[in-house]
């Protein structure tokens, strides 16, 4: 099943410079395994060093937000559209 990953710019480095890929998987969790095989380096970027995703790493599944569905075993279905958008901190008060 093929879904489409939207990757955003600062890891677009590992994906040879594409802002959309596609990856196979019935979960996040199985769809990010298949984006490791395809472009190494790239779960480095979106787990941290016990396995779970980054705090500043947000995942949306057709605009819904993971941590409010199944979180990494929420499912994905052919022609799901999955966003990888890094939290953005910052500003002036």
């Amino acid at each position: 099943m093929a879904v489409k990953v939207r990757i955003p710019s600062p890891l677009q480095k590992l994906t040879k410079n594409q802002s959309e890929v596609s990856a196979n998987g019935k979960n996040i969790k199985e769809l990010f395994s298949d984006l490791e095989k395809q472009y190494p380096g790239l779960r480095d970027r979106i787990y941290d060093e016990s396995g779970s995703l980054r705090r500043f790493i947000n995942v949306y599944i057709n605009e819904e937000d993971i941590r409010f569905l199944k979180g990494e075993e929420s499912e994905v279905k052919d022609g799901d559209d999955v966003s990888i958008i890094p939290a953005i901190a910052g500003g002036v008060s």
